[in-house]
């Protein structure tokens, strides 16, 4: 029973002492030139969708919620909006090639058909983000029409991913 004390204690101590470290926030005030914006556009309604439903892992502008002052959940949710960012940042998107631009909006129309996104964890506790049919087929819509419009403006072969 002394031992699981001590361990209890120990468990406790090192509970509080990460409390002190906390990785660099993932927020901007700045607005950046490579964003989507800056090369397609984006309207009204799916700006709203995006700020609401996308952004938080996706740009370089995360709003937190009041758990992420606590260790080791700020940890957690640093992995996950670095992770999301590596597969697409909206604030990055100019400086993606056009075949990996092309790429992201199959991506999102996929995702978004199958329900994949936003992610199920994220709208458990983000009820807002949430999509409803309508916002879905709004950002489906645009996705595709970019899409189309790149089709259109590129040659077929800029939009195909280079084998390594």
């Amino acid at each position: 029973m002394k031992s699981f004390k001590k361990v209890l204690v120990g468990l406790l101590v090192l509970l509080i002492i990460i409390q002190f470290f906390h990785p660099a926030k993932n927020t901007s005030s700045a607005m950046s030139p490579n964003r989507i914006a800056a090369v397609y556009a984006v309207p009204a309604d799916v700006d709203t969708i995006l700020k609401k439903a996308c952004n938080d892992c996706h740009s370089n502008n995360t709003r937190y919620p009041w758990y992420n002052n606590i260790q080791p959940v700020a940890w957690w949710l640093d992995d996950h909006v670095r992770e999301g960012k590596r597969g697409l940042n909206f604030d990055e998107f100019a400086t993606y090639r056009i075949s990996k631009q092309y790429h992201r909006m199959e991506d999102i129309v996929e995702l978004v058909k199958e329900d994949e996104m936003p992610l199920g964890s994220y709208t458990l506790v983000h009820t807002e983000a949430k999509l409803t049919e309508q916002e879905k087929s709004s950002l489906i819509a645009w996705a595709g029409s970019i899409r189309d419009m790149m089709k259109m403006k590129y040659p077929a072969d800029s939009l195909v991913r280079k084998k390594k």
